[in-house]
């Protein structure tokens, strides 16, 4: 049985030519992998994707990487990817990062009602001997409507009020080196340590081996060994928004669809000047 926001190859090995579904390609990497998910998608993808680009599928006034655009620039490019409200949107990645949860995050901010992430990726597709191709497939506009819910994204003065009202637990997705501040940030000039009260929950615990996201009760079990109440008021924050958004979706296949994502995350508090930081356990 599949849980709500997933899929697993074999179901989209049997869907996958049906009208109505949309498969997107997601991979995203940090900017010193030597990877890129663009030439990587043209190199080899599961037939009929398109390519969802998390870097320009963003807010170009932001200092601030890949942050969710305005409203009406996130409704042009999905209109440009060929989205339509209607349709069942399948998300998959071949990055470490599982950067599949960004773009269903996204979509999820904006309303979209139905939209799952490949479970494994693209390596879950090939092991059950889904096919490769290099054609780009042809787009036709879509009819996407965008209707932000606010409540699934939250932003640095919201962050600031929740460390006097403590009304959400805030989970952090980084490794926790990182967020204990015992290694420095990938990112030149951010503080090392984590926001106040955070509880550390690095997204790599969630998945298997073979990426593959692990189960309900496993992952009820590593919340609640982390100290989570994943029933009550979550936000989920990482480095820059992208694994923070694994978090969201594991908790929405457990029942807790209102997780929200700090989208500015460590990129912004570690570099704001009025943002207290902690370090250690």
């Amino acid at each position: 049985m599949e849980r709500t926001g997933i899929i697993s190859a074999q179901s989209l090995l049997e869907i996958n030519s049906h009208t109505g579904i949309k498969i997107y390609d997601a991979s995203w990497h940090m900017p010193d992998s030597g990877r890129n998910g663009h030439r990587e998608y043209m190199e080899g993808h599961i037939p009929y994707a398109h390519f969802f680009d998390i870097d320009a599928i963003s807010d170009p006034e932001s200092t601030l990487p890949h942050t969710m655009p305005q409203t009406a620039a996130f409704e042009q490019h999905m209109q440009k990817i060929g989205i339509n409200n209607n349709d069942h949107i399948i998300i998959y990645d071949n990055s470490p990062l599982r950067s599949a949860a960004r773009a269903w995050w996204m979509l999820r901010y904006m309303d979209h009602k139905n939209v799952s992430v490949l479970d494994g990726g693209l390596q879950a597709w090939k092991a059950v001997g889904g096919n490769i191709e290099t054609t780009t497939p042809i787009i036709k506009t879509g009819d996407f409507k965008a209707r932000p819910n606010v409540d699934l994204l939250r932003l640095i003065t919201e962050m600031l009020s929740n460390l006097e009202s403590n009304v959400s637990q805030v989970i952090d997705a980084r490794a926790a080196a990182r967020f204990e501040g015992t290694t420095p940030e990938p990112r030149a000039g951010l503080a090392a340590g984590h926001i106040p009260g955070a509880i550390n929950v690095p997204f790599t615990q969630l998945y298997n081996g073979n990426g593959t996201l692990k189960t309900r009760q496993e992952l009820i079990d590593i919340f609640k060994a982390a100290g989570v109440d994943i029933n009550a008021s979550i936000t989920t924050s990482c480095g820059s928004g992208v694994t923070a958004c694994n978090l969201a979706h594991a908790l929405y296949t457990l029942g807790n669809k209102n997780v929200a994502v700090y989208d500015g995350s460590w990129s912004e508090w570690g570099a704001y000047k009025n943002a207290p930081v902690s370090k250690g356990l």
